[in-house]
């Protein structure tokens, strides 16, 4: 059997810009690596003083969307870079932004987009600049899912 496995290569990341009327979608620029969400489960301790064989007994708690993270280069000077400062920058409730993850397994510019897509609300809760003496100048963004990230797979 032949595998189905794919590298990262043309995989997207792009963040929905309220701040244009009609809101748009927008690719970041220079993207080098995601890590998509990082889905989890509490577990809540449930044993009583009955348990069968002394052993702990546990229910299901509350899930969680995780985190996401954006490797890129750094532009300072770059659209996708004051997006992203931007987007830090916003407070409460505004701070839910818009975002997806597009899988290079289908087309991601056909309308609608024929790729597996994970779609969540996040809020950017870092921004980490990179600049060393002799490499490539790097960034990553750090973004805390809020609720449920949907995984739509292509058609």
């Amino acid at each position: 059997m032949t595998t189905n496995a794919r590298i990262g290569y043309g995989t997207l990341f792009e963040i929905r810009d309220i701040g244009q009327s009609p809101p748009v979608w927008v690719r970041v620029a220079e993207v080098t690596g995601i890590t998509p969400p990082n889905i989890s489960r509490e577990t809540q301790d449930a044993t009583h003083t009955e348990s069968p064989g002394g052993y702990r007994e546990f229910i299901a708690g509350l899930k969680d969307g995780g985190e996401v993270t954006t490797e890129l280069n750094l532009v300072p000077d770059s659209a996708s870079t004051a997006l992203l400062l931007g987007l830090f920058d916003l407070e409460g409730s505004a701070a839910l932004t818009q975002c997806r993850i597009i899988f290079p397994d289908g087309d991601a510019d056909a309308s609608p987009i024929t790729a597996s897509v994970w779609a969540f609300s996040a809020i950017c809760t870092g921004l980490t600049p990179e600049a060393p003496l002799a490499e490539k100048m790097a960034a990553s963004a750090t973004w805390k899912i809020s609720g449920k990230p949907t995984l739509t797979q292509a058609a």
